[in-house]
Parts: C-alpha cells; structure tokens; sequence
C-alpha cells in the first residue's frame, strides 16, 4: 500500500512528533510513504489532499494537524469543515482518507498529549484499504 502524508505546519512541536509517529507506523505495517506535503495549516490540506488523490502512486491519505482552542470558536469552525472535506474527498474518489487531525477545543496540552493519533489515522487508511480490497475482489 502506497501513502501520502498532509501535515500541518501550525503548531509544529506538535505536528512534527505526529508525522515522525505517523510515519514509524506507516513502516511497521509495511506501508510506503510516497510522498509527504506540508501545509500551513489545518485548513489548507483539502486542495493538496484531493491532488494526492488523483495520483496513481497513492492509494491512501492521511491528513495529520493539531487544531487547538482559541478565544473564538474559530477552531471549531475550521476543523469541522476539515473533516467533512475528507470524508467527501474520500468517497469522490474511492480511497481511504484517514483524519489524524486532534481538536477542536484542546489546549496546547491536550494537543500534545494526542501526539500518538497520528498512528490512528494510518491504521484507519490501510484498514480501510484492506477491506475495500478484500470487497473488491
């Protein structure tokens, strides 16, 4: 199985442990990365994530970012339409999207305390890839 990575460069000291974790987990389950895209932020990862998508060399994405609280519920905002994105960018084309995007309503140290759901979102990518496969044949 062959994965691309969308991280989240905001809140790097938490986006940046992600992907390191994201990725030893990629490798422990004989997962290739082909490629790995850094964004700005959380909001900016659906243009990338759907031109991954399109990409023969990728049968999976998983988005990693940390969205933490703010005095507005901008957060909230934001990752909601994060998710709904995936969910739809997933079903137009037919590959798993996994959501390794902590938040929203976290503090800094919530969001560092989550550090390890990055492996959740490749375990759900090759899963799901697995099954589709196995529905497939």
């Amino acid at each position: 199985m062959r994965i691309a990575i969308v991280v989240s460069d905001f809140n790097s000291e938490v986006t940046a442990p992600m992907l390191h974790r994201a990725i030893e987990h990629a490798t422990s389950l004989k997962a290739e990365i082909t490629r790995t895209a850094h964004v700005f932020g959380v909001f900016d990862m659906p243009l990338i994530v759907k031109a991954l998508l399109k990409r023969k060399d990728v049968d999976g994405v998983v988005m990693i970012g940390a969205v933490v609280k703010g005095e507005t519920q901008h957060d909230e905002v934001i990752a909601h339409a994060v998710a709904n994105i995936a969910s739809q960018l997933s079903v137009e084309f037919e590959k798993p999207v996994g959501l390794g995007i902590t938040g929203p309503g976290m503090t800094d140290e919530q969001a560092a305390a989550r550090i390890d759901n990055a492996k959740n979102a490749v375990e759900a990518v090759v899963r799901v890839f697995k099954e589709m496969k196995n529905l497939g044949e």
